[in-house]
């Protein structure tokens, strides 16, 4: 396995213009390396969007390095941001984002129109690759089923399956289980936890504390500042 963090932050910054300007994430580091699972927990306000936003490659820091596998992503056009994050990030959200009027396979699918040659894949491979990912998630049986017949863990699921199915080194999970009951959240996280011990690195931001103790590891986000946690 590399040893090559798969997010690597070094004083990363970032300022949103003012007036007055707002320091909403103070320079940091940070490095997750392959495997890993690690937890980013903090309570509402405290920065967990503004770190989602950096990492996910939705915004660029004002300061500081920013590597993903390696590579400085600072140096990049938008559209290589765009094509990276199509490549090399699964992100999942606590809103399913799925397409009402799609099948599982179909909202799934859909993910692969935006990875590099994505449009030029025939409509049969891209169903299928779908598929594969649906199975990962335990969603074998569900293949064709709208949202509207879907559970709330089983739309997650699919969700969990769109990030996964680019085939990404970094999974990203924002309050995954935040419109989860408790028993369904924690099926959601046995989920997470078995495509962790898989190989899969995992960074899952969350104000549950519970949630964070899942992860091998904790790092602590509040008014901007990152810290890690002490030692469990």
């Amino acid at each position: 396995m590399s040893s090559v963090p798969v997010l690597e932050f070094e004083q990363v910054t970032l300022t949103y213009p003012g007036p007055p300007p707002v320091e909403a994430l103070h320079p940091c580091d940070l490095a997750v390396g392959p495997g890993e699972f690690v937890a980013v927990v903090g309570p509402s306000g405290s920065g967990k969007s503004t770190f989602l936003n950096v990492a996910g490659l939705l915004d660029r820091p004002t300061a500081g390095r920013y590597l993903l596998d390696g590579l400085d992503t600072a140096a990049l056009s938008d559209g290589e941001r765009t094509e990276l994050r199509g490549r090399r990030i699964g992100l999942v959200f606590q809103s399913f984002h799925l397409l009402a009027h799609r099948s599982a396979t179909e909202n799934v699918a859909l993910a692969t129109l935006y990875a590099p040659n994505g449009g030029r894949r025939r409509t049969a491979r891209r169903h299928a690759e779908a598929r594969e990912a649906l199975e990962v998630v335990g969603l074998g049986h569900r293949l064709d089923a709208l949202p509207s017949r879907l559970s709330g863990g089983e739309r997650q699921r699919v969700a969990i399956a769109r990030a996964l199915v680019g085939l990404p080194s970094l999974l990203l999970c924002d309050e995954p289980t935040g419109n989860l009951d408790s028993a369904t959240a924690a099926s959601v996280l046995t989920l997470i936890e078995q495509l962790n011990a898989d190989g899969m690195t995992v960074v899952l931001i969350t104000h549950d504390p519970q949630v964070a103790a899942r992860a091998g590891r904790t790092v602590v986000i509040r008014d901007g500042v990152l810290t890690e946690a002490a030692d469990r």
